[in-house]
């Protein structure tokens, strides 16, 4: 399998695609000619003498500099050297991917002006899976992406270092071993590779793909909780959902009522006294559903941000002009990172109380902690503390990075974004989410082995199923943490919505 980059058409899936499961990438025949036509241009201005902002110039608060002829090789080498001043954790293998693919899809468009040659060659490494060695700090998401993308260049010219093979080498070994000499970058080659919102929206694009599996799981582990704790399915009757059309509430509700359908155990109970259930199980579609909404509205955000041209000049070679703009400025991209991490933390929110509510035996009816022999044995009472810990942490990373600003390059930029650390602490926020959802999961299929004469939800049994065939009934105490792994890496595979769905359908994210 191969995608091919073109102007437009790029989905989030394709990013997924080649960032998880390494597909390879070509540019089509039209963006070729693009890019060579824009180039032709460029080299043609060059040899005018025109004064062109990042092609004849410095960068940033330095743009009124003219740099002669003669150093414009030099200044493209200098301002990838000048600029990787990264700092602090490396990206992970999938994010470099997601990076790499964005900054192609970027130059498939033949606004930035670069060679043909040095567009292929980044090609060449990400189908070779020769990952640049990136830090994952040193973006304020304004002039785009500058430091990490830095880092990510340094290689073309045989410098910074790659992952490749399995091992850490020189940019310069990588090379010698791919039989390939460091390339000497022409006028404005060096901004074309760095300007632009690729870091945060990579990231924003794994964030975003995560964020629609663990809204299925949410629905998935509110059902079986909904179950375990007598809960009714009058919440989730389509009425109720016509009468107030957010649609993410509607498909919320849907999603609930199919994984329920056929439960024996909410039939058992049916005429009980209860008049309402806590909020926790009658709102969850309406919190839920508010998430799914925020969810796609990021989605909608990521994708155009992926099919955009986001560089400082943008050349037109239709008109044979070049603009000077501010796309590379991350704000919508920060917004959708700060909102989407809100939307998230709010799912683990109410999970948190939920998991509380199945170990409490005041609110469950069930054995203290989910356990036989309580006193003796803990059961699932320190699930509950980590769940609680991490709904605490998500309430911090949960403050917006976008409605801050620093100003940079001597206050030539003197507001930016954020976006690209609002991107990456909302990947924080997935993570705690995804261990809050597995900690109710391991929670309720503990409280389902009680129902042994009953039969649940459909599709709550097929949970059930699928997470018995990894995880052992927690019949006396034992070490949680590789349960809770366990769980989590049934979530973050997709195996347990999939298992789901093989019973009631797809689900809504």
């Amino acid at each position: 399998m191969t995608i091919f980059l073109d102007k437009e058409g790029m989905s989030l899936e394709q990013v997924m695609a080649v960032a998880r499961r390494r597909v390879s990438v070509e540019f089509s025949e039209a963006a070729r000619h693009r890019l060579l036509k824009a180039r032709a241009l460029v080299d043609s201005w060059v040899a005018e003498g025109r004064v062109i902002y990042g092609v004849t110039t410095g960068f940033g608060a330095l743009s009124d500099v003219v740099i002669p002829a003669a150093d414009v090789r030099a200044l493209q080498r200098n301002i990838l050297m000048s600029h990787a001043a990264g700092v602090g954790p490396e990206l992970a293998p999938e994010e470099v991917r997601a990076l790499m693919v964005l900054r192609l899809k970027d130059l498939a468009r033949g606004h930035s002006g670069i060679r043909w040659e040095t567009a292929v060659r980044l090609r060449d490494f990400l189908n070779v899976d020769l990952l640049p060695v990136i830090p994952a700090k040193g973006s304020v998401g304004a002039s785009g992406d500058l430091a990490p993308m830095a880092h990510m260049a340094l290689p073309l010219i045989g410098m910074g270092e790659v992952l490749y093979g399995g091992e850490r080498i020189s940019g310069a070994e990588a090379l010698r071993r791919l039989g390939l000499k460091p390339l000497e970058l022409e006028a404005g080659e060096g901004l074309a590779l760095v300007n632009g919102t690729q870091l945060m929206t990579a990231l924003g694009a794994l964030a975003v793909h995560d964020a629609e599996n663990l809204s299925k799981t949410a629905d998935i582990a509110a059902s079986i909780s909904l179950e375990v704790l007598m809960g009714s399915r009058m919440e989730f009757d389509p009425r109720i959902h016509r009468v107030r059309p957010h649609p993410g509430q509607a498909k919320a509700a849907h999603n609930m009522r199919r994984i329920t359908h056929g439960s024996d155990i909410i039939s058992s109970h049916k005429d009980c006294s209860r008049v309402q259930d806590a909020y926790t199980l009658r709102c969850s579609p309406q919190v839920h559903g508010a998430s799914k909404d925020a969810i796609a509205y990021c989605r909608r955000v990521i994708e155009r941000e992926i099919n955009a041209a986001t560089n400082n000049p943008l050349i037109f070679a239709d008109s044979e002009e070049f603009l000077l703009g501010g796309n590379f400025h991350g704000q919508p991209v920060a917004l959708a990172m700060d909102f989407l991490a809100i939307a998230l933390a709010e799912l683990a929110d109410i999970s948190e109380r939920r998991i509380e509510r199945l170990v409490n035996p005041q609110l469950s009816g069930l054995p203290a902690f989910l356990v036989s022999q309580g006193g003796l044995h803990s059961g699932l009472m320190i699930a509950q503390y980590t769940a609680a810990a991490l709904v605490s942490e998500n309430k911090t990373l949960a403050h917006p990075a976008s409605v801050d600003s620093i100003p940079t390059s001597a206050n030539k930029e003197d507001h930016v974004s954020m976006g690209t650390f609002a991107a990456r602490k909302c990947r924080d926020v997935v993570r705690n989410v995804e261990t809050v959802l597995a900690i109710e999961l391991l929670c309720g299929a503990q409280a389902l082995d009680l129902f042994t004469n009953m039969r649940p939800g459909v599709g709550t049994l097929a949970a059930y199923r699928r997470i018995r065939s990894e995880i052992p009934h927690l019949e006396r105490d034992r070490v949680l943490a590789p349960d809770i792994a366990a769980m989590v890496q049934l979530l973050r595979s997709q195996e347990l919505v999939r298992a789901v769905e093989a019973e009631v359908g797809k689900l809504h994210p």
